[in-house]
């Protein structure tokens, strides 16, 4: 894309936020332009956001009713999924989705939970607990 063509579709979104992107300048040369945004864009990150938001609604339902821990909330309510949750605890998939389980997440080590805690930016005391 052209520089000059560089979306600037002011959206709400963005929060007023520019972001850096690539484009080609009139010399031909790869630079770095700002962008206010695209309204695509904003489309589809509104539509992850919801689904996301679906998705830590659907788990703090489940660990309410006992079938998941406060783990699988916290880790959508911080917009990670396993895989990140996965590559920023340094723990595989398994052990967390096992950790999901009530029973095993209530036994877990201080250490991991300060370590997943951590991760999400919260404190272990939330991290234990749900939001009504």
């Amino acid at each position: 894309m052209k520089k000059k063509d560089v979306p600037q579709d002011q959206n709400s979104i963005f929060e007023g936020e520019t972001k850096a992107v690539y484009a080609i300048s009139e010399k031909g040369k790869i630079e770095i332009a700002q962008s206010s945004g695209w309204d695509v864009e904003a489309v589809v990150l509104k539509q992850a956001i919801e689904e996301i938001e679906r998705h830590a609604c659907d788990a703090l339902n489940r660990a309410h009713s006992g079938e998941t821990s406060a783990l699988e909330y916290h880790m959508y309510a911080q917009r990670m999924d396993m895989t990140i949750l996965a590559q920023a605890s340094g723990r595989f998939k398994w052990q967390i989705q096992r950790d999901f389980n009530p029973k095993r997440f209530n036994k877990l080590s201080k250490r991991v939970l300060e370590k997943y805690a951590d991760v999400l930016g919260i404190d272990v005391e939330t991290l234990v607990r749900l939001p009504k």
